[in-house]
């Protein structure tokens, strides 16, 4: 039995973490030099649930998940500012959703506008995005039930989430962050983000002390 355990071990070590996958600009300095503050908007959602509701009451939480990671991004980058830990700002959630609804912008529409108009009617320096292709509602927690097979494996296959940063003079990419999600990956929207921006923290670009560390 202890070799068996010790062989599932080995061969989950790949896979125990899920893939990530990062991406900075070249030109991220030279964009991003005057950056004061960024918005975050709500994340685009796909769901792939099993037992799918109609369309019209998949949206609904297709948009649900998405106000959620945008509303725990809000949260981690909060922390670290109160810490003084970011070179950038980041606009409050509330303002920007309220600076959308008065040009009739909505989570249906949102993806109409480009990264330049909404970096101007925000009034901010880059906008924060990405997507969420999920088969769970992560804000209702990763379900508990654990076989003894994925408890070693992660189950690694509740879907992915992608990060990105554009520069809102140019519209830009300025920063890419992609990772799936497992079950380790955490047990709901706010632990989710809280973990994979912590593993990021040291190549996220507007981080103080990764700039630090790799002489930036």
């Amino acid at each position: 039995m202890k070799k068996i355990i010790l062989a599932l071990l080995l061969f989950a070590g790949p896979f125990a973490q899920g893939q990530k996958d990062i991406y900075l600009s070249d030109r991220f300095d030279e964009l991003s030099d005057q950056h004061r503050v960024l918005a975050i908007l709500p994340f685009f959602t796909h769901l792939d649930l099993d037992d799918a509701p109609n369309r019209s009451e998949r949206r609904k939480l297709e948009e649900k998940e998405g106000y959620a990671v945008q509303e725990a991004l809000e949260t981690y980058f909060g922390r670290g500012r109160r810490k003084k830990k970011f070179t950038v700002d980041f606009q409050n959630v509330a303002e920007t959703n309220a600076l959308l609804a008065k040009q009739q912008i909505t989570y249906d529409n949102v993806d109409r506008y480009t990264i330049k108009e909404l970096s101007e009617l925000l009034r901010v320096d880059g906008i924060i995005s990405g997507n969420l292709d999920v088969n769970v509602l992560l804000s209702q927690g990763i379900p508990s039930e654990m076989s003894f097979l994925d408890f070693f494996l992660g189950e690694a296959d509740y879907g992915r989430i992608g990060i990105k940063i554009s520069d809102g003079i140019t519209g830009k990419l300025l920063w890419k962050y992609e990772q799936e999600i497992s079950r380790k990956s955490g047990k709901d929207t706010d632990e989710l983000i809280d973990k994979m921006m912590k593993k990021a923290a040291r190549k996220f670009p507007y981080d103080k002390e990764g700039r630090r560390d790799q002489g930036l």
